[in-house]
């Protein structure tokens, strides 16, 4: 990536760096970062659900938690399916 951005390996790192910080901070928040052609990152609540334990066979509650996901634009799917 440093080459192909005309940086240097360190300075390309602090910016990919800067870029996961703060697409992190934003799902933190409940936010959704787009990158125009490639995709959206988004946080997304799933609700409580019942599960079974594969060891035990029993039920268990999976409490209803935040997850980050991640939807891809056109332009990536369009590379993706020309490979």
């Amino acid at each position: 990536m440093a080459g192909k951005a005309g940086l240097k390996k360190a300075e390309a790192a602090k910016a990919v760096d800067a870029v996961f910080e703060a697409v992190s901070e934003e799902l933190a928040k409940g936010g959704k970062v787009s990158v125009v052609g490639f995709g959206t990152f988004a946080a997304v609540r799933r609700g409580p659900k019942k599960a079974r334990n594969v060891r035990t066979g029993g039920v268990i509650e999976v409490p209803a938690r935040v997850v980050p996901v991640f939807r891809p634009g056109e332009k990536l799917k369009a590379a993706v399916a020309g490979s």
